[in-house]
C-alpha cells in the first residue's frame, strides 16, 4: 500500500504581510462577534432557571432582543467571519501563492460595514425578530441591508477562490485540483448555491417591505426562501471545520488520511444535497405531504456523508493513537497528544457532534418533529452542532492559528485545555437540560423567567441548562483571555507551519474519479435537485397570494 503526499510544496506558504493581516482581522470580527452572542448568551441560559438578569445587560431591553443578538452573532456573523478568512487562508495554503488582495479587501470590508448596520438595528430594538428572520416579524431596514452585505462578503471571498484557483489551473494544467485547495472553493461553491434563497427573500420580499416600498408580503414564501438556505448554512458552518478534521488534525496526531478521492466526494455529496430545507417547515400548510416526504427522504440521504467523515476521520485519529503507542481496540483513543489544546478541542468536538448528529435525525423525523417543533429540543440539537461542533473546533483550531497569524506562541497551553474540557462538559449539560425540557414541552424562543406559566417537570431542565450554560461561558471567556493575551503580550517566534496531512492512497490521474474536479458537473446535478424538490411548490404558490403581511411603518 503505497503512501502519496495530498500536495506538499517543497517551501511552505509565505504570505504578504498585508494578505496576512487581513485575514488575521476578519477571524478576530469574528471572535469579537462571538463574544458579544456569548454574553448574551448567558442571560438565555439563566432565564430556564427564571433568572431574569435582562436589565442588567446595557441596551437590552428584553428577552427577544437579546436572543436575538445571540443568534445572529453566533450563527451569522462569528461563522462568515471565521470561514472567510481561514477558508482564504487554506485555499492559499493548498494551491501555494497567494490571493487577491483587493477582493481580500472588499471582503472584509462589506463584512465589517454588514455587521455594524445588523449591530446598529439589533441594539437600538429595532431587529427583535430572532435569528429566523421572516415575515410576519419585521425589522428595521438597517438590519436586513446589513444582513445582504454580510452574504455579500462571503460571494467576494468565494470570487477570490476562483480567482486564485485559475490563475493556478494556467500554471498546472492537467493537473489535479489539491485536496486542500478542491475542498475549500467546493465549501465556497457549496454556499453560494444555498445562499440564493435567503438572498432572494431579503432582497425581492422582507427589505422592500421593511421599506415600505411594497404593502404586503407573503409570510408563507418567505419562510420557504429562508429555510432553502437556513438548514444548508449548518454545512456552511462545518465545512471550514471539515477541512480541519480531514486535511489538518491527522497531520497534528501523526496519522494519515486513508483516501484522497473519499474526501472530495464528501464534499462533493453535501454540495448536491442542498435542497433539504423544507424539513424545517413539516408543520405549515401550505406545501404537500408528498413534497414533505420527499424532503424527509433526501434529508436522511445527507447523513451519508456524515459517516464517511466519522470512518476517514477516526481512522486517521486511530493511526496516530497506534503510532504513539496506543494498543487495543481503544487504547489509540487515549494515546492521541491531549497535551495538545488544538487536538484535544477539536477532538472533544466531534465526540459531541456524534450527539449533535443522532439528535439531528430525531429532527428529520417527520413523527419526531411533530414531538419536538418549537420546543427546547431543537436548540439542545443545534448547540451541539453549531455549539460545539463548530465553536469548539474553531476554538481549537485558534490555539494555532492565531499564533501562525501573529508569529507568537500560544500564551498558556494550559489554560486552553482547561478551556476545551470545561466547554465540552458545559454543553453536554446544558443540552441534557435543554433536550429533557423539549421533550417535556418546554418552548423555545420564550422568556420562562417572565412567563406567568409552567410545568413543574420544566424546573429541573431548567437548573441543568443554566448551570451547563454558564460552564460553556466560562469556557467560552477561558479562550478570550488566552487569545487576547496571546496577540498582545504572546512570546515572538517564528511561524510554524501550517499542519498538513497525507493519505494512504494518493489522488487517482485516470479514471472517473478524475471527475471530481470538473465542478460543473456537480453544479448541474445541485440544480436539477433544487428544481425538483422546490420546483412544484414555486409553481403553486406564484403569482403570490394578494393577502399577504401588511408593512408597518417604525
Amino acid at each position: 500500500m503505497s503512501t502519496a503526499i495530498v500536495y506538499q510544496p517543497e517551501q511552505r506558504l509565505e504570505l504578504p504581510d498585508g494578505q496576512r493581516r487581513l485575514i488575521a482581522l476578519t477571524i478576530y470580527l469574528g471572535f469579537a462577534a462571538l463574544a458579544v452572542g456569548v454574553i448574551n448568551g448567558l442571560a438565555q441560559a439563566l432565564s430556564y432557571a427564571h433568572i431574569n438578569i435582562f436589565q442588567y445587560y446595557p441596551g437590552m431591553n428584553s428577552y427577544y432582543q437579546g436572543l436575538t443578538v445571540h443568534g445572529v452573532f453566533n450563527a451569522i456573523i462569528f461563522t462568515f467571519a471565521f470561514a472567510n478568512g481561514f477558508v482564504t487562508l487554506t485555499m492559499a495554503r493548498g494551491l501555494n501563492r497567494k490571493v487577491h488582495s483587493g477582493l481580500l479587501i472588499a471582503a472584509f470590508g462589506s463584512l465589517a460595514l454588514g455587521s455594524l448596520l445588523a449591530a446598529f438595528a439589533m441594539f437600538s430594538g429595532r431587529a427583535s425578530v430572532l435569528y429566523t428572520f421572516y415575515a410576519p416579524l419585521q425589522a428595521h431596514w438597517t438590519f436586513y441591508l446589513g444582513l445582504v452585505l454580510i452574504v455579500v462578503s462571503t460571494w467576494i471571498t468565494s470570487l477570490n477562490l476562483f480567482v486564485t484557483l485559475r490563475s493556478w489551473r494556467r500554471e498546472h494544467r492537467g493537473e489535479r485540483i489539491p485536496l486542500l485547495a478542491f475542498i475549500s472553493v467546493v465549501t465556497y461553491v457549496f454556499w453560494d448555491i444555498s445562499s440564493l434563497g435567503i438572498a432572494v427573500e431579503t432582497v425581492v420580499f422582507v427589505l422592500p417591505w421593511s421599506l415600505g416600498l411594497v404593502a404586503t408580503t407573503d409570510p408563507l414564501m418567505d419562510r420557504t426562501l429562508f429555510w432553502f438556505t437556513g438548514h444548508p448554512i449548518v454545512y456552511f458552518w462545518l465545512l471550514p471545520v471539515y477541512i480541519s478534521w480531514y486535511a489538518m488534525i491527522p497531520k497534528q496526531v501523526g496519522g494519515k488520511l486513508f483516501s484522497d478521492s473519499a474526501v472530495r466526494a464528501v464534499f462533493l455529496m453535501f454540495l448536491c444535497i442542498i435542497p433539504i430545507g423544507m424539513h424545517h417547515q413539516y408543520m405549515d400548510p401550505g406545501i404537500s405531504s408528498k413534497l414533505k416526504f420527499a424532503t424527509a427522504i433526501l434529508t436522511f440521504t445527507v447523513f451519508l456523508p456524515s459517516l464517511l467523515t466519522a470512518f476517514s476521520v477516526m481512522y486517521a485519529l486511530e493511526i496516530g493513537g497506534r503510532k504513539r503507542g496506543g494498543t487495543g481496540l481503544v487504547g489509540w483513543f487515549f494515546a492521541l497528544p491531549w497535551s495538545d489544546p488544538s487536538v484535544a478541542a477539536q477532538v472533544l468536538a466531534m465526540l459531541v457532534f456524534l450527539l449533535g448528529g443522532i439528535t439531528g435525525l430525531m429532527n428529520a423525523s417527520y413523527s419526531m418533529n411533530i414531538e419536538i417543533h418549537n420546543t427546547t429540543f431543537v436548540p439542545g440539537h443545534f448547540h451541539l452542532t453549531v455549539g460545539t461542533a463548530v465553536a469548539l473546533s474553531v476554538m481549537g483550531i485558534a490555539y494555532w492559528l492565531v499564533p501562525y497569524l501573529e508569529h507568537r506562541k500560544l500564551w498558556s497551553r494550559g489554560l486552553a485545555q482547561a478551556q476545551a474540557w470545561i466547554y465540552a462538559a458545559g454543553v453536554l449539560i446544558f443540552a441534557r437540560g435543554m433536550i429533557s425540557g423539549g421533550l417535556a414541552g418546554m418552548p423555545r424562543r420564550t422568556a420562562i423567567a417572565l412567563a406567568p406559566y409552567s410545568e413543574p417537570s420544566w424546573h429541573l431542565a431548567g437548573i441543568i441548562t443554566a448551570v451547563g450554560g454558564s460552564l460553556m461561558v466560562i469556557g467560552a471567556l477561558l479562550f478570550f483571555l488566552d487569545i487576547g493575551l496571546t496577540v498582545v503580550i504572546g512570546e515572538r517566534e517564528e511561524p510554524a507551519e501550517i499542519p498538513f496531512t497525507e493519505t494512504i492512497h494518493a489522488p487517482a490521474t485516470v479514471g472517473w474519479e478524475v471527475s471530481f474536479d470538473h465542478l460543473r458537473y456537480w453544479i448541474a446535478i445541485a440544480f436539477v435537485l433544487i428544481v425538483v424538490m422546490y420546483g412544484p411548490f414555486v409553481a403553486t404558490h406564484i403569482p403570490l397570494a394578494s393577502v399577504g403581511v401588511p408593512f408597518k411603518r417604525f
